[in-house]
């Protein structure tokens, strides 16, 4: 007997308790990584290598973190300042963990993530087969562009929060709570526009899920956000947030809240006044 596909049921409606079964798709993720044998050897290679880009992250923030964090703000000389200046170290260091964490090991693991959410696919048996070479050049074009667009809106965001940062007492306890839930909603769209973009959807689906769907995405990107701080998961971290993008994308499909992708379209039909053909 089949096991019941890891594909989440949407409620049709937007709802506040989205948000739990957004985190929940992690677990699913982490079902089917172990239920199938090429997802967990492509999941041990990403981990492995995750799990270097991790640590030499943590190193690189360890030694030179103090010293940035100087050149912008002399340690102080009395006991208070220096304990303010320690928190901001501690929370701007671990802001800058989260955000090296989602664009190191990414850049690394490029070559890995579209065989990660093809193979997502096949295990739902529901993959859309792209057409032709023409359409994975296009869907390789589209991911480089949508991947440097969502990076620059990272950093955007963040530039904008850090001067919070100059606020004396609650600046950067504030800074860390917004950077953090900017963060949770920049995964969220990162890892949904993965397999989106491989089937040639424009970015303007994946924001128009990001507002319509704000708890489902909003619990699916802290859940991948609250892994990175489980020790030794959180090297799996990337390919259980790929494999849970997609069966999320594969979701959306299904409660008809995407159209059919792009590539699943036919050639247009010249007796249908050259709209595609439908499948």
């Amino acid at each position: 007997m089949r096991p019941a596909s890891p594909v989440p049921t949407l409620s049709p409606r937007p709802r506040l308790s989205d948000f739990f079964q957004g985190v929940g798709v992690l677990g699913r993720a982490f079902r089917l990584i172990f239920r199938s044998r090429r997802l967990l050897l492509l999941s041990s290679l990403c981990a492995a290598l995750t799990a270097v880009a991790l640590v030499a992250l943590a190193v690189l923030l360890y030694r030179y973190a103090p010293g940035l964090l100087e050149s912008v703000w002399a340690r102080p000389e009395s006991w208070y300042g220096r304990a303010a200046w320690s928190v901001a170290l501690i929370l701007g260091a671990l802001v800058a963990w989260v955000v090296g964490a989602n664009v190191v090991p990414p850049l690394l693991l490029t070559p890995l993530q579209d065989p990660l959410s093809e193979a997502t696919e096949a295990e739902c048996a529901q993959a859309d087969a792209v057409l032709s070479p023409a359409s994975f050049l296009r869907s390789m074009t589209t991911g480089l562009l949508h991947t440097l667009a969502r990076m620059a809106l990272l950093f955007l965001g963040l530039a904008v929060l850090l001067p919070l940062n100059l606020v004396p007492g609650v600046g950067s306890l504030a800074f860390t709570v917004l950077a953090s839930v900017w963060t949770m909603l920049w995964m969220a769209a990162e890892h949904l526009a993965a397999p989106m973009t491989r089937h040639l959807y424009p970015f303007a689906q994946v924001r128009r899920m990001l507002r319509e769907r704000r708890a489902l995405c909003l619990g699916f990107g802290a859940g991948v956000y609250l892994l990175l701080w489980v020790p030794i998961l959180n090297t799996f971290f990337l390919p259980v947030a790929v494999v849970g993008g997609t069966l999320l994308y594969r979701g959306l499909r299904e409660a008809g809240d995407l159209p059919p992708p792009p590539d699943a379209l036919g050639p247009a039909n010249p007796s249908s006044g050259g709209r595609p053909e439908a499948k």
